[in-house]
């Protein structure tokens, strides 16, 4: 085993137990959260070495980029995911569609009726989750509350249109990103803003596969597993530094 294997499958293993004990503290099980590996800028090696350590999901940020390293070797990594987790530009829809199992990251009407637009080319139903700006400035995402309704209600008329719609696509939840702060309060309001929208658009629409809150990342995500994540995003904590 390489070093580099042996100091992901270390990472791994601590990664889980600080799980563990965050879910503690919440009074919650383990077995809620699932555990993304945040593979971009990373070799399809360093994949490798996290699966063999039982990481079953990944996340990507750029299409290019996902599809030089996992177009070819899904074969390798069976029984996984892989999420897109950046921002899609419009014209990546297509390729987008032939490779991630999920995309993450939604924050436009125009995004999201790309992707409806082209849906019915996926062989399985393609999971998607509305981005919602909850304090990091530089990072995208639905403005507010209202932007997601219209979102949501855009998604609704899709599923309402033809029967056969449901088949191709599902809203899963909801994805933010937290202030990158040592500031504990501003990163559990961002976190609390994610839980609220959820809670705002259960009341108002009726999406069945409507259950998952994808937010927490290598820096915060004990804190949003204390306020309700069930999916972390780690990249860093897992595999080291990225090199660019």
């Amino acid at each position: 085993m390489s070093d580099i294997a042996e100091q992901i499958r270390d990472n791994v293993a601590l990664i889980q137990e600080r799980i563990e004990r965050a879910c503690v503290r919440a009074g919650r099980s383990a077995g809620e959260i699932s555990l993304m590996a945040v593979s971009k800028f990373n070799p399809f090696e360093s994949v490798l070495a996290a699966y063999h350590n039982g990481i079953r999901l990944f996340g990507e940020n750029r299409v290019q980029e996902a599809w030089l390293k996992f177009a070819s070797t899904r074969a390798q990594i069976p029984d996984s995911a892989l999420h897109m987790i950046g921002t899609l530009q419009k014209n990546k829809v297509n390729k987008a569609l032939m490779l991630f199992d999920a995309i993450q990251g939604i924050d436009s009407v125009e995004t999201l009726q790309a992707i409806l637009s082209r849906v019915n080319q996926h062989t399985t139903a393609l999971r998607i989750f509305f981005e919602l700006h909850t304090g990091e400035e530089s990072k995208a995402g639905f403005p507010n509350i209202d932007a997601l309704f219209r979102a949501c209600e855009v998604f609704e008329a899709f599923i309402c249109s033809s029967p056969e719609n449901s088949k191709y696509i599902q809203l899963k939840g909801l994805m933010t990103m937290a202030p990158f702060t040592s500031e504990t309060d501003r990163i559990r309001q961002s976190f609390r803003t994610l839980v609220a929208a959820k809670k705002d658009i259960e009341a108002r629409f009726h999406f069945s596969e409507f259950d998952q809150l994808s937010m927490g990342m290598s820096n915060d995500f004990e804190i949003a597993i204390e306020e309700g994540a069930t999916l972390v995003r780690i990249g860093t904590a897992i595999f080291g530094e990225r090199a660019r």
